[in-house]
């Protein structure tokens, strides 16, 4: 007689309905395995799990796969397991947090009031108050928490924690008013700083005196982030950025990028996150907007003028030598790393020219407002 499995719950019952079909009491299953009254008493009555040893074992005198028996066994278990579990909605949200977010680079970074990552109600609280959330439950990275600080697109929780170190440390700083007019003033003063790499250390002060919270913060690790435009109030515009990529051409780019957001009023519903803007790139992986479409073009004209660019690599092509990148560099008053960040590009070769791409995070960062690469915001000191 076959008996199915699957309508019996416990490994005990089964175990009690196969010696019910055969006539057999439980202390004959015990002298047929050489083991005591006892153990089969426990074995039928669920106080004793049947191993995979035992289930083999009555595979061989019931005939049926061990399998059976272990497979009840499991749901048993795991029955019981659920019946005793105390419910506990906080481990969900620790296990997003602590899974989304880096917390122990964000205490490296002298992000968290927390000093072990380990020490979870330390760090929940920590967190809350970096997020200025009431509990660690409505912190904005949680899919449930209330949304804040709206950002375009879907950005990860480290994105959302780096949006929120550039807003805390812009909150801070002081400016005056910014208008449309002071936005234009800024872009004609920014285009006479691009003939040599010296000259962007200016870059913070112009942009602080026509109302442009600039914020140079570190990207956190995988973040990828290049830059950003929000706004604390009508009036007080933010750019934030992380110099990811340490090059001249970039740096330019990324910063009228973000300027041109600023411009057009970008960012003022919803904060503009630019992640792997390299070029004409803006969002990859995404259909680019029209926003950063706009944003890209202005920088792009901004870094070297678009109709001088196509005429010179119409007049060059396919052939680009040093002396002819120093020239056109020389005739439109850029610095020559601009061109060769266009040239390569529009060619692919990225390889040419590196010599050109100078570092300007040590050029920028001593008059900016700096938080990483070794150094910490003074935040709400």
């Amino acid at each position: 007689m076959k008996l199915d499995p699957t309508e019996f719950r416990t490994p005990g019952q089964y175990i009690q309905a196969l010696l019910d079909a055969r006539g057999w009491s439980k202390r004959v299953l015990a002298v047929i395995l050489g083991v005591d009254d006892s153990s089969i008493n426990r074995l039928a009555s669920d106080k004793r799990p049947v191993d995979a040893a035992t289930a083999i074992l009555l595979e061989e005198i019931f005939e049926v796969p061990a399998e059976h028996f272990l497979d009840l066994q499991k749901s048993f278990d795991l029955a019981t397991a659920r019946i005793s579990a105390r419910p506990d909605p906080s481990r969900a949200t620790r296990a997003k947090l602590f899974g989304g977010l880096p917390v122990a680079e964000m205490i490296k970074r002298g992000w968290l009031e927390a000093d072990d990552p380990r020490d979870t109600r330390s760090v929940e609280l920590a967190l809350a108050k970096f997020f200025k959330a009431e509990s660690p439950d409505a912190i904005e990275v949680l899919p449930h928490a209330a949304k804040k600080t709206l950002v375009h697109g879907d950005p990860t929780p480290a994105q959302v924690a780096w949006l929120y170190r550039v807003r805390d440390i812009a909150s801070e700083m002081l400016a005056p008013k910014y208008t449309p007019q002071l936005g234009k003033q800024a872009i004609s003063k920014l285009s006479t700083l691009l003939a040599a790499a010296e000259e962007a250390r200016k870059v913070p002060k112009i942009l602080t005196e026509c109302g442009i919270r600039f914020v140079l913060v570190e990207s956190l690790t995988s973040a990828k982030i290049d830059g950003a435009c929000m706004w604390l109030n009508e009036h007080s515009p933010v750019i934030g950025m992380t110099l990811r990529h340490d090059r001249l051409d970039n740096f330019w780019f990324v910063l009228r990028h973000e300027l041109e957001h600023v411009i057009q009023g970008h960012g003022r519903d919803a904060i503009i996150l630019d992640t792997e803007l390299e070029g004409e790139r803006a969002g990859t992986g995404q259909t680019i907007s029209e926003e950063e479409q706009i944003a890209n073009a202005a920088a792009s004209d901004f870094c070297v003028p678009k109709k001088k660019m196509d005429a010179f690599v119409q007049r060059k092509a396919p052939f680009f030598a040093e002396r002819d990148l120093l020239g056109f560099a020389k005739t439109i008053n850029v610095h020559p790393g601009l061109i060769a960040g266009q040239l390569q590009h529009r060619t692919g070769r990225y390889d040419r020219f590196r010599a050109h791409l100078v570092k300007i995070r040590a050029i920028v960062a001593p008059s900016a407002v700096v938080d990483g690469w070794g150094d910490v915001a003074p935040v709400g000191l």
